[in-house]
């Protein structure tokens, strides 16, 4: 079976105009900074940490959420659409920190490409490369930029090289910068051979004044200094010399990335970097769908409407307490108020009040187009994975469930407060955040908290706190191990398990055993022939 191409005009234009990319990073390597200046030289805001609205002047960021502002670090993935030089830009920031890779995980499966973000002084750290793999494993571009070249760093030539070193990939810078550190002051654009230097502004809230140049400008050297000159001179000879030449085809398959270098909290190299995005990262792509047992090639320009659902997120309006699905556009186009086929529930239902969001800001829309990312209250009616077609029910590849590594029995403080607790379990869960276990000997009432990592139970009392008006307590678990088994909980209690070893049913009332090492594991699985102990269910 096949796609059936499009004809329509408008759809192909625009599906040729969209640009839709996550932004990656190690923890601290200025991802949410280099966010916020893209939206600067976008026209998305006017200072940067200040949005452009019809009403105001309100204070945004990518991190909206309470505790992201109080710690100063991303915790869950944000959406953010904007327009830029006839481009239509969907970016989709996404927290750096282990502890929330699986959100991160399940937004590169909305993406069409990805901007890594490197620290000029540590280059490849662990968290860096787990993404890329992501990345690799979904055939997913890749765009990189060497951040933070304003304080002294690794020399540029080390960097280029441990990206190859370290990633298996070619590696090819687009720029290089002119100085480091304090005396760092712009790059050098080798494909077009300009010298492009930068001034500061005030805090780096506005667009940095930018002088374009040539190499061998005579004054050049009095300008930019005599060190940074013959350094300059130097590296732009070897990379002529010695560099290889940008193959489209291989970034494409992700078997090379292009490199820049800058300085996100200055705006040095902003501008050019986002101009790149444009050229480089490419438009919607076809996508595999299975159908009625059969798998096909669906083109963006399909006649078609198609999409599928990779996040939930609730309480993001706190005038409205609802939850929000979001959906990344896939074929077609979306208009308002149509009628689709639930991939899952194999009925129809009908798509009202779809949303343009901004972080957490959000306005109604008429229609959207293949790589959009939109948001849809939801009353229940998503699960993360659920897809949705105008045509004969669709499913996407599914996105998987991590395994939980960390335990806890959770408490609220006011026994009063049960109805806003279990109702504030019940929506975090949904968002999949977590995974909400009891007990199968019902010898204690008190959820068990599963989550990936362990940061994430001070992000759950947080919210718990903060959106629902709950204090909790919580008290950690000697578990390290979940895993789950095909069987009623009644059969699994029957089966020879380690004395340590507990039984627990998910939210589903699927059967899990709880192993305080890897050891009562191994030793599950010998007493237990022919008994899958599954490291976790494949969300629908």
């Amino acid at each position: 079976m096949s796609a059936i191409p499009q004809t329509n005009d408008e759809l192909v234009r625009e599906v040729s105009r969209r640009r839709t990319f996550a932004i990656i990073s190690h923890p601290d390597a200025g991802k949410t900074t280099l966010t916020e200046k893209l939206l600067l030289y976008g026209g998305a805001i006017e200072v940067a940490g200040a949005v452009r609205t019809r009403k105001a002047q309100r204070h945004a960021t990518s991190d909206w959420m309470a505790i992201e502002q109080s710690r100063g670090i991303s915790i869950t993935s944000t959406v953010l659409q904007f327009e830029y030089d006839g481009y239509c830009l969907n970016l989709l920031d996404t927290p750096g920190h282990q502890d929330f890779s699986e959100d991160t995980y399940r937004t590169l499966a909305a993406t069409d490409s990805a901007v890594m973000v490197l620290d000029s002084a540590k280059g490849i750290e662990p968290q860096t490369r787990k993404l890329f793999e992501v990345c690799r494993m979904r055939h997913i571009p890749i765009i990189c930029f060497i951040n933070k070249l304003d304080h002294p760093g690794r020399d540029p030539f080390d960097l280029v090289d441990e990206i190859e070193r370290e990633l298996h990939v070619g590696a090819v810078p687009m720029n290089w910068p002119i100085g480091n550190g304090p005396t760092f002051q712009g790059v050098f654009d080798l494909r077009n051979q300009q010298v492009l230097r930068f001034d500061r502004t005030a805090h780096g809230q506005s667009i940095a004044p930018v002088k374009v140049g040539g190499l061998d400008d005579p004054t050049l050297e009095d300008e930019i200094g005599p060190t940074a000159y013959s350094e300059l001179r130097e590296a732009a000879e070897l990379l002529e010399g010695a560099g290889a030449a940008f193959d489209r085809s291989r970034f494409d398959r992700g078997a090379v990335i292009p490199v820049f270098f800058g300085s996100a909290i200055n705006n040095f190299g902003v501008e050019p970097f986002l101009k790149a995005i444009l050229e480089l990262a490419p438009p919607p792509s076809p996508r595999q769908v299975q159908s009625d047992g059969d798998t096909f090639t669906l083109e963006p320009t399909s006649d078609t409407f198609t999409g599928f659902v990779f996040k939930i997120q609730a309480n993001m309006d706190k005038r409205h307490r609802d939850r929000l699905a979001f959906m990344r556009v896939c074929s077609g186009v979306f208009e308002k108020d149509m009628a689709v086929q639930h991939g899952r529930l194999r009925r129809e239902v009908r798509m009202t009040r779809p949303h343009r969001l901004f972080a957490r800001d959000r306005e109604t829309i008429d229609r959207a187009y293949p790589g959009d990312v939109i948001g849809f209250v939801n009353p229940g009616l998503f699960q993360i994975g659920d897809s949705v077609s105008s045509g004969a029910p669709v499913q996407f590849d599914r996105i998987p469930r991590f395994a939980p590594e960390h335990f806890g029995m959770l408490r609220a403080k006011q026994v009063t407060r049960q109805k806003q607790f279990q109702k504030g379990l019940e929506q975090l869960e949904e968002e999949g955040v977590m995974q909400v276990l009891t007990l199968h000997e019902g010898l204690r009432s008190e959820p068990i908290l599963a989550v990936v990592g362990e940061l994430q139970f001070d992000v759950l009392r947080s919210r718990l706190e903060h959106e629902y008006d709950v204090e909790t307590t919580i008290q950690e678990l000697p578990y390290k191990l979940a895993r789950w088994v095909d069987r009623d909980p009644a059969a699994v209690a029957s089966m020879t398990l380690p004395s340590r070893g507990r039984i627990a049913v998910d939210s589903s009332g699927r059967a899990v055993v709880l192993f305080s090492s890897a050891w009562e594991l191994e030793y599950a699985e010998k007493e237990n022939p022919g008994i899958e102990f599954m490291v976790a269910s494949l969300e629908a």
